[in-house]
């Protein structure tokens, strides 16, 4: 654990100081150092008004939402908050962000990070700066306009009753092993991973994620940009789409993989029909509801080479984010440092806690957080890198699926073209 967490500890921050008299200024008057004190939680006194937080959790609002409500209020008895949620989140935040009328506090949707000055207010006034991760990730220009909800890691989920009856005693640190594993597993009648092939979204885990574990490279996805032909057979993003291949080849997926099904493999998984995922960590809490014994699923690395040192990667959830424009700034801020510092929100989600000196209460990640993993932290999509596959309208599960049913060198030539006639246009 102490050395999983020692990696971690590389993460940065920063944001604005508010004005007096209600206009906002970059110099850090009197006035609007006790304003950042009191968000800070140095002081709750001025704290006072209504704001309204908006969420894509509808499953909260009568639940966990009105406790934290309560709670925030007990802490800022002159501070009241209002949680609101749509199942349309990004769509529906989207829209009102556009017309200039949003809520006070939001999670930052889909945009550039160029973009967030012209909605959000800095956090830098928080006092969190050297206590969080992912301070980066929603930062522009040296100010951090968003604060991670939590965080969340790529691995094998596995159903561990599974394992033991097919004579997996130690989890694959090697691909070599990961194979051999899966060899014991198909041979005492048990699905090996659930690779989804038909739903192809769960095949985007294999693109967005193995090339960076091969690599160990977080920015390997956005340095594409500088390519006309980012994708070869010998690079890791042909070695990644042949390890799914050599899976299908051997019989280690679904038997027809054209007909998987993603709610039937989840209760797959949580009785042992099928032996694992390449998933989120999110993953786990829904193979539970699904049926399964919490003490039955268990959470590993995946070893994508045979070099014996596994990575995983450390992403982000969506980031709280303030409203430049909200008439109770003080008070907004003052809930996001409460949410992420005291709500428990990242327990109920089941995430990796933002704050440093937190640990998960998902006994999964706990197994996982103390292995000998080499954690990369995620970076932001690159601006190009992004508007290049909207452009070539790339959809990268169809990608896979072509390359494993496929000849490879074709398909990657395929896409190869694409990809450089949408960057011809947008990179110039």
């Amino acid at each position: 654990m102490k050395k999983w967490l020692s990696v971690l500890l590389i993460l940065t921050m920063a944001s604005v100081l508010l004005a007096a008299c209600g206009s906002k200024t970059d110099e850090a008057s009197p006035a609007a150092s006790a304003t950042a004190n009191d968000a800070a939680g140095e002081s709750g006194s001025d704290i006072s008004g209504k704001i309204v937080f908006l969420s894509q959790h509808t499953d909260m609002v009568d639940t966990e939402f009105v406790d934290y409500a309560k709670r925030f209020q007990e802490k800022y008895p002159n501070a009241e908050v209002e949680f609101q949620a749509t199942q349309d989140y990004e769509k529906t935040l989207k829209i009102r962000m556009a017309s200039g009328d949003f809520p006070d506090v939001v999670l930052i949707p889909a945009m550039p990070n160029s973009d967030l000055s012209k909605f959000f207010t800095p956090l830098d006034d928080l006092g969190l700066n050297d206590k969080i991760y992912f301070k980066d990730f929603r930062s522009y220009e040296g100010k951090m306009y968003g604060i991670a909800s939590g965080g969340g890691s790529v691995g094998i989920v596995y159903n561990k009753k599974a394992f033991a009856a097919a004579g997996v005693t130690e989890l694959p640190t090697t691909l070599d092993q990961f194979y051999a594993a899966a060899e014991k597993l198909k041979a005492n009648g048990v699905v090996p991973l659930a690779s989804n092939f038909k739903d192809k979204w769960p095949l985007n885990t294999w693109f967005d994620e193995v090339p960076t574990l091969l690599t160990g490279d977080a920015d390997y996805g956005n340095k594409r940009v500088d390519s006309d032909v980012p994708y070869t057979l010998d690079n890791a993003y042909g070695q990644t789409f042949t390890i799914l291949k050599t899976m299908h080849e051997r019989g280690y997926l679904e038997k027809d993989i054209n007909s998987t099904n993603w709610d039937q493999s989840k209760k797959d998984l949580a009785q042992g029909k099928m032996g694992m995922f390449l998933l989120g960590n999110w993953v786990i809490a829904q193979i539970i509801d699904a049926g399964g014994n919490s003490d039955d699923i268990g959470f590993f690395p995946f070893p994508a080479d045979n070099s014996g040192k596994v990575k995983a990667t450390l992403g982000p959830d969506y980031s709280y984010a303030v409203n430049k424009d909200s008439k109770n700034i003080p008070v907004a801020k003052a809930f996001v440092k409460w949410m992420v510092e005291e709500s428990g929100y990242e327990d109920f989600a089941g995430y990796i806690p933002v704050m440093k000196d937190k640990q998960p209460k998902l006994p999964q990640l706990v197994d996982f957080m103390a292995s000998d993993a080499t954690i990369i932290e995620s970076v932001p999509y690159d601006s190009n890198m992004q508007a290049i596959e909207n452009k070539a309208q790339f959809d990268k599960g169809s990608f896979i699926q072509e390359f494993i049913l496929g000849d490879e060198q074709k398909v990657i030539d395929k896409y190869n073209k694409q990809w450089a006639a949408a960057k011809k246009s947008i990179v110039k």
